[in-house]
C-alpha cells in the first residue's frame, strides 16, 4: 500500500543508531494512535449506551402507555377513548423500541466490535513486545559489558566461553524480539486505518438500516391518526382555556367578596356567630407539644439511641446490651460509604489478634432468647449458615441445568461475544435481538437461603468483601458479561471462550449496591445444592467500572423482552387453539346437518312405501316404480294442500 513508512526488518542485527533514532518515531506515532483510539473508543461507546438507554426508556415508555387502562384514577380513570388511543400509541411506540434494540445491537457488532479488538488486543501486542524488547536489549547490553571486560592477560578459558555463549543467546533473543516488534510497528500502520474506518462504516450501516425501518413503519395511516390525535389536542386546548377564563372571572370575583374575611377575627356585628350550626368543616390547632433537653452530646445520642433500643424491644432478650452493640454495628457498616474496592478492604482487615468478624452461635442458654429478637434483626437468615465462599470461577453453575450442561460441553469451543457464528454452527444467542456486553471483575459466590429480597445481595456483598479483606484475597477474574434475551454469558476477554452461562428464566433478583455503583450481584436459582430441598440459590458478586445500574436495567430489559416474546407465542397458541376448535364445531355442524337429512329421507321412503300395503287391504294391488312413487307422494301431497284449502 503506497504511503505506509515501514521499519527497515534486514537491518536489527546491526541494530545502529540510525535504526533505533527510526525506531523512537515509530513508538512515538504508537503512543499517539493509542491516545487517540482510546478518546475515539470513550465517544463511540457514549453513543453505544445512548443508544441502549434510548431503548430501554422507550420500551419503558411503551409499557407504562400499555399498563394506562389498568390504572384506578379517582378522576376520569374510565375514559376509553383515552385508553383506546393510548394502546395504539403503545403499538407504535414498542415497534420503535424494537427498531432501537436492533440498532443497537447492529451498534455492538459493526461499530463496538472493532474498535474493542483494535484497543484490547493490537495495542496491548505493541505495549507487550516493547516491554519484551526493552528487556532483551537490557540483557543484551550488560552481556557485552561483561566480554569487553574479559582479562587479556589472563584468559580464562571457562569464563570466556561462558561469556562468549551469553552474549551469542542475548544477542539471538534480542534480534528475534526486535524483529517481531519491528514486524508488529510496521502492522499497526495498516490496523490504524483499518481500526478507523471500520467502526465508521459500521455505525454508519447501521443508522442507514434504522431509518429503512423508520420509513417502514411510518406509513400513512399512521400520518392519518397523528393528524387526528393532533386536532384532538387542539380542540381539548381550546376547551381548557375557556375554562381558565371563567375560572378566573370567578377567582376576581370571589377576591372581592371575600376581602372581608381575610382578618383573622373578623367584626361580629358584620359576621354574626351562628350558634345553630349541626355540622362544621375547618382546621384546630394543636397546642401541647413537648421539648426535652440533655445536658451534653452524649447523653443526646444515648437518650436516642436507648428509646430506639426499646422501641425494637431488645430488652426482652437475656443479653440486651451484647445484642443493641452488632445491631447498632450492623446499622452503622451499612450507612458507612465506601468509596472504592481497596478502601473498602482496607477498612474490613482484622486489626492483630482481633476476634472472628461474624460469629453465628451463641450460649446454649441464651439461644432460645436470643432467636426471637434476632430473627427481625439480623440478615443472617438471608445467608445459609457455614455457606463456604468461591473467589474464582471454576466450573458451571450447576450441571443440571440445560444451559450450563450445553455451555460445559462446549466450553473449548471459541464464540463470538457479540453473536456471530465463526463455524459455520449457529450460535445460542443468534436470534436475540439485545446483545450488551460489559467488563466485570468476579468477587465470589455463595450460597443463600432467600431469592425474593434485595437484602440477600447487600449481605452477601458484606460476608465476601470482609472475607476477601480477611484472607488478603485482592485477585479478581476479569471477563466480559453478554447479556442477551436467553441468558447471561461470562466470556474470556483473551480467548473468547465462554467460561460460564447463566439461564435467564434462573435469575430471580439482581441489584446493584446502594452506595457502591460499581458492586452489584444477582441469585441464580439452580437444582440441587447443599439445601434439602431440590432448589437452591446461588448469589454472584462482581465489580464493573461503575457500571452496575446499567448492568441491573441491561439484565430487566432483557427480562421485558424475554417475557413479551413468551406473551406473544402464548398468544398465537391460544388463536391456533380458538381456530381448531371453531374448525371442529363447523365439522360437527355439518356431520349433524347430514344426519338431519338422512333421516328426513328415510321417513319419506317409509311413507312412501306404507301406501301400496293400504291398497292390498281393499283387494286392490298397485305396483309403483321408484319415479311413480315418488310424483304419486307429490300429487297426494297436492290435493291434501287443495282440500285444506
Amino acid at each position: 500500500m503506497p504511503g505506509i513508512d515501514k521499519l527497515p526488518i534486514e537491518e536489527t542485527l546491526e541494530d545502529s543508531p540510525q535504526t533505533r533514532s527510526l525506531l523512537g518515531v515509530f513508538e512515538e506515532d504508537a503512543t499517539a494512535i493509542s491516545n487517540y483510539m482510546n478518546q475515539l473508543y470513550q465517544a463511540m461507546h457514549r453513543i453505544y449506551d445512548a443508544q441502549n438507554e434510548l431503548s430501554a426508556a422507550t420500551h419503558l415508555t411503551s409499557k407504562l402507555l400499555k399498563e394506562y387502562e389498568k390504572q384506578r384514577f379517582p378522576l376520569g380513570g374510565d375514559d376509553e377513548v383515552m385508553s383506546s388511543t393510548l394502546q395504539q400509541f403503545s403499538k407504535v411506540i414498542d415497534e420503535l423500541s424494537s427498531c432501537h434494540a436492533v440498532l443497537s445491537t447492529q451498534l455492538a457488532d459493526a461499530m463496538m466490535f472493532p474498535i474493542t479488538q483494535f484497543k484490547e488486543r493490537d495495542l496491548k501486542e505493541i505495549l507487550t513486545l516493547k516491554e519484551v524488547f526493552q528487556i532483551a536489549s537490557n540483557d543484551h547490553d550488560a552481556a557485552i559489558n561483561r566480554y569487553s571486560r574479559l582479562s587479556k592477560k589472563r584468559e580464562n578459558d571457562k569464563v570466556k566461553y561462558e561469556v562468549i555463549e551469553d552474549v551469542y543467546t542475548s544477542r539471538k533473543k534480542q534480534h528475534q524480539t526486535m524483529m517481531h516488534y519491528f514486524c508488529a510497528l510496521n502492522t499497526l500502520q495498516y490496523k490504524k486505518k483499518i481500526a478507523l474506518l471500520e467502526p465508521l462504516l459500521g455505525y454508519m450501516q447501521a443508522q442507514i438500516s434504522f431509518f429503512k425501518m423508520g420509513s417502514e413503519n411510518l406509513n400513512e395511516q399512521l400520518e392519518e391518526f397523528l393528524t387526528n390525535i393532533g386536532t384532538s389536542v387542539q380542540n381539548v386546548r381550546r376547551e381548557m382555556d375557556s375554562d381558565v377564563e371563567t375560572m378566573q372571572q370567578t377567582i376576581e370575583d370571589l377576591e372581592v367578596a371575600s376581602d372581608p374575611l381575610y382578618v383573622p377575627d373578623p367584626d361580629p356585628m358584620k359576621f354574626p356567630v351562628n350558634r345553630n350550626l349541626t355540622r362544621k368543616a375547618g382546621y384546630l390547632n394543636a397546642r401541647k407539644s413537648s421539648i426535652l433537653q440533655a445536658e451534653s452530646k452524649k447523653d443526646h445520642e444515648e437518650w436516642i439511641c436507648t428509646i430506639n433500643n426499646i422501641s425494637k424491644q431488645i430488652y426482652l432478650s437475656e443479653n440486651p446490651e451484647e445484642i443493641a452493640a452488632r445491631v447498632n454495628q450492623s446499622a452503622l457498616e451499612a450507612v458507612t460509604p465506601s468509596p472504592s474496592f481497596q478502601q473498602r478492604h482496607e477498612s474490613l482487615r482484622p486489626a492483630g489478634q482481633s476476634r472472628p468478624p461474624t460469629a453465628r452461635t451463641s450460649s446454649s442458654g441464651s439461644l432460645g432468647s436470643e432467636s426471637t429478637s434476632l430473627a427481625a434483626l439480623s440478615l443472617d437468615s438471608l445467608v445459609a449458615p457455614d455457606t463456604p465462599i468461591q473467589f474464582d470461577i471454576i466450573s458451571p453453575v450447576c450441571e443440571d441445568q440445560p444451559g450450563q450442561a450445553k455451555a460445559s460441553s462446549q466450553g473449548n469451543r471459541r464464540t463470538n461475544p457479540f453473536g456471530e457464528s465463526g463455524g459455520g454452527t449457529k450460535s445460542e444467542t443468534e436470534d436475540s435481538i439485545l446483545h450488551q456486553l460489559f467488563i466485570v471483575r468476579f468477587l465470589g459466590s455463595m450460597e443463600v437461603k432467600s431469592d425474593d429480597n434485595p437484602d440477600v445481595v447487600y449481605e452477601t456483598m458484606r460476608q465476601i468483601l470482609a472475607a476477601r479483606a480477611i484472607h488478603n484475597i485482592f485477585r479478581m477474574t476479569e471477563s466480559h458479561l453478554l447479556v442477551t434475551c436467553d441468558c447471561l454469558k461470562l466470556i474470556d476477554p483473551q480467548t473468547q471462550v465462554t467460561r460460564l452461562t447463566f439461564p435467564l428464566p434462573s435469575v430471580v433478583l439482581y441489584a446493584t449496591h446502594q452506595e457502591n455503583k460499581r458492586l452489584f450481584g444477582f441469585v441464580l436459582r439452580t437444582s440441587g445444592g447443599r439445601s434439602e430441598s431440590n432448589l437452591s440459590s446461588v448469589c454472584y458478586i462482581f465489580e464493573s467500572n461503575n457500571e452496575g445500574e446499567k448492568i441491573c436495567d441491561s439484565v430487566g430489559l432483557a427480562k421485558q423482552i424475554a417475557l413479551h416474546a413468551e406473551l406473544d407465542r402464548r398468544a398465537s397458541e391460544k388463536q391456533k387453539e380458538i381456530e381448531r376448535v371453531k374448525e371442529k364445531q363447523q365439522k360437527e355442524l355439518s356431520k349433524q346437518k347430514q344426519i338431519e337429512k338422512d333421516l328426513e329421507e328415510q321417513s319419506r321412503l317409509i311413507a312412501a312405501s306404507s301406501r301400496p300395503n293400504q291398497a292390498s287391504s281393499e283387494g286392490q294391488f298397485v305396483v309403483l316404480s321408484s319415479s311413480q312413487s315418488e310424483e304419486s307422494d307429490l300429487g297426494e301431497e297436492g290435493k291434501k294442500r287443495e282440500s285444506e284449502a
